[in-house]
């Protein structure tokens, strides 16, 4: 059958639109919210990831980045993400916790993780797991990162677990795991902003504060509160997360592709925050801030306090099968560290 001149026009026509709209695809356009200052090495490398994601195939991906907390708590972020306000956020533990109380495990048992390696070895053994919790619940893991233990910030010296149940510590608002916690070990926690901590410590409101260094540091804490008890409490975990819904509308190539670089960015800030965690304790020191080591005896004192609380929060703070597990691997990790050792 002959083509006539307007049917080969159409055939090529055919052919021309799918390409053309490839080539020219408007980029998908993503809202990523955070509380990590602008100018971190946080937002920096979320900055570099965005940079990749441009080049991403089907058009690319446009990332705009809300820092600083402009988009209000953690909690408030997730629920910008399920209204479609945002598409993305990197959150804490307690921020995905307001999606899946399983994650809890990687972080809300005090005391618990006695290394950095330990945190890496427990989050390889939940991480597939909760990522797939997650996923179920319209949320997509982009990449997990951590910045290290939080050290406890003292207006007085708070060395002793009877020093911290005598302080008004506080917790940020929307946290109840975190707040749950403090309350099991016998604690006063006083719930606030985090833009309410340096005034909070001024007019008394409060008087203890846990955060990693880095951020005590970036805020100037150690000045109104200038005793750090130097003890691994919990580790800082979070993730960086996408709604379902975005994630679906890209192409396998572009999903790997945004993979692949978000994977990168999160090695790169979970390095840099455990180095700057150390760093930021120097810098503090060299500034008049007190650093108050335990004894073994007050160290022992603190075991059996925050192991006490870990039965009330099995089941509570922390799902019981998720704290189970963990205290299982925990176990196996340290006996073959412990035999790797004779």
């Amino acid at each position: 059958m002959k083509l006539t001149k307007l049917g080969l026009v159409a055939l090529v026509l055919g052919f021309l639109v799918p390409v053309n709209r490839v080539v020219g695809a408007e980029p998908v356009k993503v809202r990523l919210g955070t509380l990590a200052p602008k100018g971190s090495s946080y937002t920096k490398h979320l900055q570099a990831m965005g940079e990749q994601w441009r080049s991403a195939p089907g058009g690319g991906v446009q990332l705009t980045i809300y820092p600083d907390g402009t988009m209000g708590s953690e909690a408030d972020m997730v629920r910008r993400m399920r209204l479609g306000q945002l598409q993305a956020a990197m959150v804490t533990t307690s921020g995905l916790t307001e999606i899946e109380p399983a994650v809890a495990g990687l972080q809300t048992i005090p005391k618990c993780f006695r290394t950095l390696e330990e945190v890496d070895y427990i989050g390889e053994k939940l991480q597939p797991m909760l990522e797939k919790r997650l996923e179920a619940k319209g949320f997509v893991v982009l990449f997990w990162s951590d910045t290290g233990f939080v050290r406890f910030f003292s207006k007085h010296p708070m060395i002793s677990p009877d020093d911290l149940r005598k302080t008004k510590l506080f917790v940020s608002a929307n946290r109840a795991p975190e707040l749950n916690a403090y309350h099991l070990v016998g604690c006063n926690p006083v719930s606030l902003e985090v833009s309410d901590i340096l005034p909070g410590l001024q007019t008394g409101l409060i008087d203890c504060v846990c955060l990693p260094p880095t951020i005590a540091l970036a805020i100037q804490l150690d000045l109104p509160a200038p005793h750090m008890l130097d003890m691994n409490w919990v580790p800082l975990v979070g993730a960086a997360i996408i709604n379902k819904k975005t994630w679906d509308s890209l192409s396998p190539e572009a999903q790997e592709a945004l993979r692949k670089s978000a994977r990168e960015a999160g090695k790169l800030i979970k390095a840099d925050g455990r180095r700057e965690n150390v760093e930021s304790i120097e810098a503090m020191r060299k500034r008049g801030l007190k650093i108050h080591t335990l004894t073994p005896e007050l160290d022992a004192e603190w075991d059996r306090t925050v192991e006490n609380a870990w039965p009330k929060i099995r089941g509570t703070v922390v799902p019981a099968d998720i704290y189970d597990e963990v205290m299982s691997q925990l176990k196996t990790f340290r006996a073959a560290q412990e035999g790797a050792r004779k």
